[in-house]
């Protein structure tokens, strides 16, 4: 559980009414989500009209507002809806680590087009100083990716490309590494042929192949064969 000096201010306003939680910083884009555990996520299982004055919000202010006193579908509406408050501190903190999230994704995703190789991520940051890209913290990667490119686009050579990978895997090798096929990237689509062999195709971002396909090969060994299906 977040300690309560660690935690954040998650406030929403609504029919004349303040509502408060303490969360956990790390936690927010997770809740946005939908996705809340109790016993981690909040300092305590309590809503609040003044958090810091410890003032609890009362029932019939709850159901009113929310049409429930049940903690979590609340806590997910306040981050959903309402502001958080941060320390200049914890804003600090959550902006870099949103930074480095978007620059990580870019040169996971993409490639220099010059060079067919992924872009450096001290690169990527260079040329986002120099555009002086706005990162806000309370939007997710998604959100900011399309304006962060078009920032840093004329600055530094760049594209983003997805790769297909045929796969083909025999012996034990399903059993070693389907589970890292599965998460490296998104599946297309799969079969088994007729001597047993088990095929798919993947889809992975370009910047990635490379280190896709050594890992998969590194621990396969001779029982998996990778492609790259070239577009046409």
């Amino acid at each position: 559980m977040v300690r309560v000096e660690d935690a954040i201010v998650a406030r929403l306003e609504s029919h004349g009414h303040k509502f408060e939680i303490f969360v956990d910083p790390d936690a927010a884009d997770r809740i946005k989500e939908g996705n809340i555990d109790l016993a981690n996520d909040l300092a305590l299982d309590e809503i609040y009209k003044d958090a810091r004055k410890g003032e609890k919000a009362g029932d019939e202010s709850l159901k009113e507002v929310f049409k429930t006193t049940d903690t979590a579908q609340i806590a997910i509406e306040i981050v959903k809806k309402g502001q958080i408050q941060l320390t200049t501190e914890q804003r600090h903190e959550m902006l870099e680590k949103r930074r480095r999230q978007i620059i990580e994704t870019i040169s996971r995703e993409s490639i220099n087009p010059q060079t067919n190789t992924p872009n450096p991520p001290q690169r990527i940051s260079q040329a986002m100083d120099e555009a002086k890209v706005h990162i806000d913290p309370f939007k997710s990667v998604g959100e900011q990716m399309q304006t962060v490119l078009k920032a840093i686009k004329p600055l530094l050579p760049i594209r983003m490309e997805r790769a297909k990978l045929a796969v083909k895997l025999t012996g034990d090798a399903y059993g070693k590494i389907y589970g890292d096929i599965v998460r490296g990237g998104y599946l297309v689509k799969e079969e088994w042929g007729k001597d047993g062999a088990w095929i798919g195709l993947l889809e992975v971002p370009a910047g990635m192949t490379g280190d896709i396909m050594s890992s998969l090969s590194r621990k396969a060994k001779d029982n998996v064969e990778i492609k790259i299906i070239k577009n046409r």
